[in-house]
């Protein structure tokens, strides 16, 4: 395989921060110690992509902007490998976790690089170049490889969407014995029910507000049932459960009412995951959470580790995360791709790269 020259360059997506696209040459990378380059195969957009960047460069810290190529959720196949590789080759397919660490402290040495504090941390397409472009150098350390049957678009979905709901059920110990609520059903809602699946839970319950996102979710077959979130929907799994409430939850939304309505839908001794970010929670710590003694766990992302098990997890199972992708554009589109994440599209936006 042919090395690229110093002055090769190729067409990344930038985000001005304005609701627009831009299209710009820049360098091609070249790998360095511990590090490979990818050939870009498939890259998610992420809706902390279009809170924080696309509408307006209002992050700070980690959550920053440093006008670099975009996109936190890559996957693709390896071309070049740097000196002080021991695992991938050439050819090699695989998903990245969207984050690189500084790799000695305590977070970073359980495999959760986004916890890390360092000041030499940084997240693709945030702080160092991302996957909105035909190539992407990547530590080979946050590297994951990608099993058969798994496709790319499979492997984008993996690290942020579906290992932060893989990485909340696990927390509350989610098992075929429960019966799980989720609300919010974007595309990490629908995430949340099929790694549910994955762990052998028989019946998932959703309740979303918008319509298109309801339509969208009853089409998956992930779902027992579908409730409007605005019209009493405690009521209505209450009458599913016979009474008690479901074991588990997962809020995916972020808002204050599918939070309330995740909690007060629990038996007693359920457990909810929040995974929405922003936003407040009030409840009744009394009635609520101590005489029905609740179980309340928030969680932030998965591991490398743990996303490696959830890798293999899907492959064994044979389910496909690219199943929640409604809207697909190639990089030329990436405007189009941009707004319909930003407007209309129900599912998960992804940009994808052919030979």
């Amino acid at each position: 395989m042919s090395t690229p020259s110093s002055t090769a360059t190729m067409t990344g997506a930038f985000l001005p921060g304005d609701g627009t696209v831009d299209l710009r040459e820049t360098p091609r990378p070249r790998a360095g110690h511990g590090q490979v380059v990818l050939r870009t195969r498939a890259s998610g957009i992420c809706g902390s992509d279009i809170h924080y960047i696309y509408n307006g460069h209002i992050g700070e810290g980690g959550a920053r902007y440093d006008d670099v190529v975009a996109g936190h959720e890559p996957a693709g196949e390896v071309v070049e490998v740097g000196p002080g590789c021991k695992r991938l080759k050439p050819s090699d397919r695989v998903a990245v976790y969207h984050i690189s660490g500084c790799g000695q402290c305590d977070e970073c040495a359980r495999g959760y690089f986004i916890g890390c504090t360092s000041e030499s941390r940084a997240a693709y397409g945030w702080q160092r170049d991302g996957g909105h472009a035909p190539y992407l150098l990547a530590e080979e350390n946050t590297c994951v490889p990608l099993p058969e049957p798994l496709t790319y678009v499979d492997g984008a979905f993996i690290a942020c969407g579906i290992g932060t709901v893989y990485e909340a059920l696990s927390r509350i110990a989610l098992s075929g014995a429960d019966r799980l609520l989720v609300t919010g059903l974007g595309p990490v809602g629908a995430a949340a029910a099929m790694v549910a699946r994955a762990f052998g839970v028989r019946t998932v319950y959703g309740a979303e507000v918008v319509p298109e996102r309801m339509e969208w979710a009853r089409s998956l077959g992930l779902f027992d049932e579908v409730l409007d979130s605005s019209a009493e929907p405690l009521d209505r799994v209450l009458e599913l459960t016979g009474g008690m409430g479901v074991e588990a939850a997962v809020d995916c939304s972020g808002h204050p009412a599918a939070r309330s309505l995740a909690l007060k839908a629990l038996r007693v001794r359920g457990r909810l995951a929040l995974v929405g970010e922003g936003g407040q929670m009030n409840f009744d710590v009394s009635d609520d959470v101590l005489h029905k003694q609740v179980l309340i766990s928030g969680s932030w992302v998965t591991s490398v580790q743990g996303m490696t098990r959830l890798a293999e997890l899907l492959a064994r199972q044979e389910l496909h995360p690219e199943r929640l992708v409604s809207d697909r554009f190639p990089l030329t589109e990436a405007q189009r791709a941009y707004e319909a994440a930003a407007g209309r599209a129900a599912g998960k936006v992804c940009l994808v790269f052919e030979d």
